[in-house]
């Protein structure tokens, strides 16, 4: 493939998903990790691309896309009732037999306070639930990988690794975004991965999101609006209540 073509192909994949890392474009278009950091580079240089560690995102949501992660602690404060109204709520949803996935983040590790189902399996990459799940005698598998201090969440390629062998029943996510036109999304590519790789993995995709997530965009797309249901409150702008995809917890 001619190197303009190559970058016509990059930018289409981008642009329809908001962002793609060097990993995907590879086995997509495939050519060599050195040819494609090559190429977004040039791209980036061009303005057709913004080019962030381990692949690019969509120029056109650049400007306005949030990229400073709050740490654990500074999260877990922050909107408390709400994230304790959806985590209980998101909790009652496992069943018995369940294989669950619980991603990184403050209202995860809420929802794995409020787990009573002790005949289920839990796979995760936050340290902190599985803490919290083997605590209560729960059978929890911790991902292996590199572990990012910000989120206390385990990351990387071993971790993307680890998820290709399991078919969860149900998973239940974090986000910094939520956006119709965006989809779901985080400030950071490793973890964006991560999410991104155990969505492709799960049946049922809980997203829980309080009503400071709604309409806004973070660099890295993990799922599209429509391929998950969102757990929220009724705080959200108006235009999203009528939405198949969210349940609005009383």
């Amino acid at each position: 493939m001619l190197t303009e073509d190559r970058f016509l192909k990059i930018k289409e994949i981008v642009d329809a998903n908001g962002s793609a890392t060097v990993t995907e474009l590879m086995s997509q278009l495939d050519a060599s990790e050195s040819t494609l950091r090559r190429d977004l580079r040039v791209m980036d240089e061009r303005g057709l691309i913004t080019r962030v560690h381990g692949g690019a995102v969509a120029k056109e949501s650049a400007s306005a896309i949030i990229t400073y992660e709050k740490n654990l602690l500074e999260r877990q404060s922050i909107n408390t009732e709400d994230k304790e109204t959806i985590g209980k709520y998101a909790a009652s949803l496992i069943k018995e037999g369940d294989f669950v996935y619980i991603d990184s983040g403050s209202s995860t590790e809420i929802m794995a306070r409020y787990i009573t189902e002790k005949n289920a399996v839990y796979v995760t990459n936050c340290i902190s639930v599985a803490r919290q799940l083997a605590s209560m005698g729960m059978k929890v598998y911790l991902l292996g990988g590199e572990f990012k201090v910000t989120t206390e969440a385990i990351v990387g390629e071993e971790a993307v690794s680890n998820i290709k062998k399991y078919n969860f029943s149900k998973g239940f996510f974090g986000t910094n975004g939520v956006s119709r036109k965006r989809g779901f999304t985080t400030p950071e590519m490793r973890e964006g991965v991560v999410k991104r790789e155990a969505m492709l993995h799960t049946k049922e995709k809980y997203i829980l999101a309080d009503y400071t997530k709604f309409d806004g965009i973070s660099s890295i797309n993990f799922c599209s609006y429509e391929e998950a249901v969102v757990v929220t409150t009724g705080k959200i702008p108006s235009e999203y209540c009528s939405d198949k995809n969210i349940f609005v917890v009383k």
